[in-house]
């Protein structure tokens, strides 16, 4: 991508990175529907630090942040929806 500064690249492969590491969980959460080992508490601070970057990168105008953590919210706030349902069967 010849087109992006060294700095933009280097945020694009790490949020592209950190995001796709989700990908294999939350196919497992969604074809097992079990998430008695996932915490509640970590996943709840985990989608809500998401979101303050997601924040922070849209007051910064800084699209690499903005671009990693819209995924990366989707994903984990699917988790955390499938573990809400849960709740009151495991």
């Amino acid at each position: 991508m010849p087109w992006l500064a060294p700095v933009d690249l280097l945020g694009t492969v790490a949020g592209i990175l950190t995001t796709a590491s989700f990908v294999p969980q939350v196919i497992k959460t969604l074809r097992s529907g079990q998430t008695r080992d996932i915490s509640l508490a970590m996943w709840l601070s985990f989608c809500l630090g998401v979101t303050l970057w997601l924040v922070y990168g849209i007051m910064l105008g800084a699209w690499p942040i903005i671009a990693a953590n819209v995924p990366t919210l989707g994903l984990a706030g699917t988790i955390l929806v499938v573990k809400l349902r849960n709740m009151n069967k495991e």
